[in-house]
This record gives structure tokens, sequence and C-alpha cells, in this order.
């Protein structure tokens, strides 16, 4: 059997390397980071992950999708939300006395939860009933009509008819997080 030349196999060995270096940082970049709550939010009750889509019939037909992670309930919490790569494109922290969004490097503080949540999805949505919603329990909210038929299965989903603009919320968790 004839042996490879030393010249080609040394040729192989350099060009082998940045070559699997190359392949590895391009794997890394379709991996998604570790999510940004620990395992102490995990722990606590009160804590969901999945994807949820937001689409509001205005004038500029509306619409958002993302990843997310809640934890908390309705008077203090975190809500993150996620772009496909994986990393934080928004987020929302609310106590009782204030609620903050941050979006990259901007922050916007204020009094009102809802309307920090619409500046984020384009509407509002009732939070406190969207924590029930979560839990399985179907909170009526004027103007607001609720599809828990699939709760088992990680979906919900939540139209708004009234007040215009008409609204519809879909959520879907992921399995271990239910």
């Amino acid at each position: 059997m004839k042996q490879p030349s030393p010249r080609l196999s040394r040729w192989t060995r350099r060009s082998a390397l940045p070559a699997l270096v190359i392949a590895a940082t391009l794997l890394a970049g379709c991996a998604q980071p570790a999510r940004q709550l620990g395992a102490d939010a995990l722990a606590a009750s009160g804590y969901w992950s999945g994807r949820m889509a937001m689409q509001v019939q205005d004038a500029q037909n509306q619409s958002f999708s993302a990843a997310f992670e809640l934890q908390g309930r309705p008077d203090q919490g975190t809500l993150l939300i996620y772009n496909p790569l994986g990393s934080i494109i928004a987020r929302l922290s609310w106590t009782p006395q204030q609620a903050t969004l941050q979006q990259g490097e901007r922050i916007t503080n204020s009094e009102s939860l809802p309307a920090l949540i619409a500046q984020l999805t384009g509407s509002e949505i009732p939070v406190a009933a969207l924590f029930d919603w979560l839990q399985g329990k179907s909170t009526a909210v004027p103007g607001w009509q609720v599809d828990l038929s699939r709760i088992s299965d990680g979906r919900l989903r939540a139209d708004r008819s009234s007040p215009p603009p008409e609204a519809s919320l879909r959520i879907v968790l992921d399995q271990d997080a239910k």
C-alpha cells in the first residue's frame, strides 16, 4: 500500500484545524443560549415558556411573534422575549409600583404595565386573566373570548373583539414548562 506523501499529510493537518474551528463556530451560532431565568425562577410558582403570537387588526395590521419566558404573578413578574436565535430582544419586569421595559439599550419606565405591554406587542393584554388562562382557569374579561380547550396540550387562544382594534393572542407552551 502506498503511503501518502509527508507534504500532503502536513497540509491536510494544517487545513483541517481551521475547517473544524469554522464548523464549530457555525454550529455554535445555531445553538440556543441558556435562558436567563435561573433555577430559583424555575422552582418558584408561576413559570411558563414557549412561543407567543399577537395579531392586531388595526390600520397597520400589526403582527408579533416570539419565544418567551414568563415568571411571576399579575402584581410582580418578568417577561423575557427572544428572537429566533435565542437572544433577548425585550425584558419586561413589573412590581406594584412600577413597570420597566428594556429593549436593547432603551429603557422605558411606567406606572402602567398595560401601556408597556401594548408598546411591546401592539395591543393591551389583560395580565391578571392571562396568568389565570395559563393555569387553565377561564377568567372572563369584557371584550375577550378565551379558548382553553387545548390548554392540556399547552395551547391557548384569546381573541379581543372590543374595544377596537380586534386582536388575537396565541400561546404554545413548551411541554416541559406547563
